[in-house]
């Protein structure tokens, strides 16, 4: 939060809220050592396993979505803050192991941000979130869940994929490396949220995108339906559903 104090030219000291409690910000958990220690080990062991990129650039990108979702569709300031937060440290888990990731993740993200100060009431909506973001078992129990669902799924980029090795490349490979560009765009008035993917077919098929991505579609459509809104799907200019 702008506007903040230093105590020995270091240190931030965070604004107090009612209990003498911090108002904890996303710039506060994002420059948090253990934070980005915990993110790079976690995004370690998913590159051991073979997995796509899950380390501080889709932390990053899932939390700046997840607080324009916010923002576009009339929450607070500290709301989309709130989802942001969520957002930055919903893969945390991973460091622990893939399986259950959402669940550990929460837990860890608790220790985190009761470390930092954070109120029980806002720390209960940020665990609540990172807890509910997978599509086994998540679902979008509030603002925050949903918002983070949507940015987290949204996410198909070729840059994501780290196995430097084409002719190794599964499907996960194959789908994110054909994706050319990911946005995903907002229409306030219209309560209308829209992914728009630009895929190079000669990559991936639609079809094998499909197959891994959609129980994650179907996720997203709820997490729309879950703050008033439409979810939409266009591929390469066209409408999918």
């Amino acid at each position: 939060m702008k506007g903040t104090k230093t105590c020995t030219g270091t240190s931030p000291i965070l604004p107090k809220i009612e209990g003498g409690m911090s108002l904890v910000t996303l710039e506060r958990v994002r420059n948090d050592p253990a934070v980005r220690a915990y993110i790079r080990a976690a995004n370690d062991a998913l590159y051991a396993m073979g997995y796509t990129e899950h380390g501080l650039r889709h932390s990053g990108i899932v939390a700046n979505n997840a607080r324009r979702l916010c923002l576009k569709l009339g929450y607070t300031e500290r709301q989309a803050e709130l989802s942001a937060i969520a957002g930055f440290l919903h893969d945390v888990g991973n460091v622990i192991a893939r399986d259950h990731h959402a669940q550990t993740g929460a837990l860890i993200a608790f220790h985190l941000l009761s470390q930092m100060g954070m109120p029980p009431e806002e720390i209960a909506i940020i665990v609540s979130a990172i807890g509910n973001h997978e599509e086994t078992s998540g679902y979008p129990v509030n603002y925050a869940a949903a918002t983070v669902i949507l940015a987290d799924k949204s996410d198909v980029h070729f840059s994501r994929v780290q196995n430097p090795h084409r002719d190794q490349f599964d499907i996960h490979d194959r789908v994110n490396f054909a994706t050319q560009r990911s946005r995903l765009r907002v229409f306030p008035k219209e309560r209308t949220i829209e992914l728009n993917l630009e895929i190079d077919t000669s990559v991936a098929s639609l079809m094998e995108y499909f197959e891994i991505f959609l129980e994650r579609m179907v996720m997203c459509r709820r997490a729309a339906e879950a703050i008033d809104c439409r979810f939409h799907l266009t591929v390469n200019g066209s409408p999918i559903g």
